[in-house]
């Protein structure tokens, strides 16, 4: 049995031990490119001494430990450096950035979430009829679409064809964006703007669903598996016996135990759908830190690679430790009294 607190100390240890390797496999590996940031933040007509004098001042000729330890001092200190392609500081454009994808992430994660339980509680009901093979390859199929084809699918169906949502950016033009938070929803409502709220959230459906249907499958297999363990237990028969209809023992037991293996999976899937944002924010030309991660390796931008991956790896981890946290909050047996 272990505590809340001591829980997420551990975590908070381990996050540092994983973020201090990521960032280190992060610059060295991007060290080893061949790509000169001193050249490409200079003019096409720079001569070798002023690369030379760059490369100098940006401590490109240093060892690489300690250029490393000089990078980790400024990203501690929340400097993050400066871009070369867009001439801006790296914290701004992600801080521009984030708050979209993070949106997108957890719209799309939600519609995961419902789709996959009412799939996962589908298959569960349709056990041992006729219908059951049919609905399991019907998962199996949805399984085995990528997120991109299900973004292509529904842009061609209903934004060319049926043209009735939006598929591309994040806001209608004849829109001012209003800046508050950051984030566009919460900010929409904060200033008592519910046009500019349905507006966002309307080019934000189709990227949306086409992460949340490709990832949802998963989750039905799973809940389903783990209510057909649960039903083998002793105390659902002993619900039965009590006269509970199969309803509220499916409520009351079934489900209340099985979505637990269900919940750690879907904090596993919400990693992987953060990070998985990247090729359907293109699609869409969503501008959000996937978008900016492809113009960052389109013009070999070292600075933004290197924040990106970062930012990338600190999400996971916060999302870990909230849904192992979660975990012990749901399940009394792991908490000490």
């Amino acid at each position: 049995m272990i505590a809340i607190p001591i829980l997420i100390s551990r975590r908070v240890l381990a996050s540092v031990v994983i973020l201090l390797t990521v960032s280190a496999l992060l610059f060295c590996i991007l060290r080893l490119l061949p790509v000169d940031p001193a050249a490409m933040s200079m003019p096409p007509n720079a001569s070798i001494e002023e690369i030379e004098a760059k490369r100098s001042e940006m401590g490109l000729n240093l060892p690489l430990l300690q250029q490393y330890a000089i990078w980790l001092g400024q990203v501690l200190h929340g400097d993050l450096g400066a871009s070369v392609h867009f001439r801006r500081g790296v914290a701004g454009l992600i801080a521009a950035t984030l708050p979209a994808t993070i949106e997108l992430a957890v719209l799309a994660m939600v519609i995961a979430a419902v789709l996959g339980i009412a799939g996962g509680l589908l298959l569960f009901f349709v056990r041992g009829t006729i219908a059951e093979p049919v609905v399991d390859v019907g998962s199996i199929i949805l399984l085995s679409i990528p997120d991109f084809i299900w973004a292509l699918f529904f842009i061609l169906l209903f934004g060319v064809v049926l043209g009735a949502l939006p598929f591309t950016g994040r806001l209608s033009p004849e829109f001012l964006r209003p800046s508050v938070i950051g984030f566009l929803l919460l900010d929409a409502l904060l200033v008592g703007r519910p046009d500019i709220f349905w507006d966002a959230l309307k080019h934000m459906i189709l990227p949306s669903f086409a992460l949340g249907i490709a990832f949802s499958p998963t989750i039905m297999r799973v809940l389903r598996s783990s209510l057909l363990d649960v039903y083998q237990d002793d105390y659902i028969h002993q619900a039965r016996l009590r006269g509970l209809s199969e309803g509220r023992v499916l409520l009351r037991h079934g489900l209340k135990n099985a979505i637990l293996p269900t919940l750690s999976l879907m904090g596993v899937q919400f990693g992987f759908l953060f990070g998985g944002t990247l090729l359907v924010e293109v699609i869409y030309s969503f501008p959000g830190l996937g978008n900016l991660m492809v113009d960052a390796v389109h013009n070999a931008d070292l600075p933004i690679i290197q924040a990106v991956g970062l930012m990338y790896c600190v999400v996971v981890l916060i999302i870990n430790t909230v849904v192992d946290a979660l975990y012990l909050v749901l399940n009394p047996k792991l908490r000490i009294g």
